[in-house]
């Protein structure tokens, strides 16, 4: 589940629909692992942009922010530090469980 909180900014839908799709991968890889919920929140800060993620999935839990001059850039900075921590959490998972099936 992605819930989008925007701060002190409005969000064109086109807006809305471009972030939706740079997060198809996350939400992807968050729904492998289980259990997820992304909360982005969006600030307008001075001239530029802050974006605030929370993940909690079956892993645990982790934050991301990034801050920029274009929204855009923000956005995509964004995907893309999700879709790593998230790759990262399913190669520990899947690590341990293999690490548990052999000493068992």
């Amino acid at each position: 589940m992605v819930k989008l909180h925007a701060g002190n900014c409005q969000l064109k839908p086109s807006q809305k629909r471009q972030l939706a799709s740079w997060l198809k991968r996350t939400v992807h890889l968050g729904e492998r692992v289980g259990n997820f919920v992304l909360t982005i929140s969006v600030r307008q800060v001075s001239r530029g942009y802050e974006m605030r993620a929370s993940v909690r999935d079956a892993a645990g839990r982790f934050d991301c922010r990034s801050r920029g001059h274009t929204w855009r850039d923000v956005c995509r900075a964004i995907a893309r530090m999700l879709s790593v921590q998230l790759r990262q959490q399913r190669e520990a998972m899947s690590s341990a469980t293999g690490a548990t099936a052999l000493a068992a």
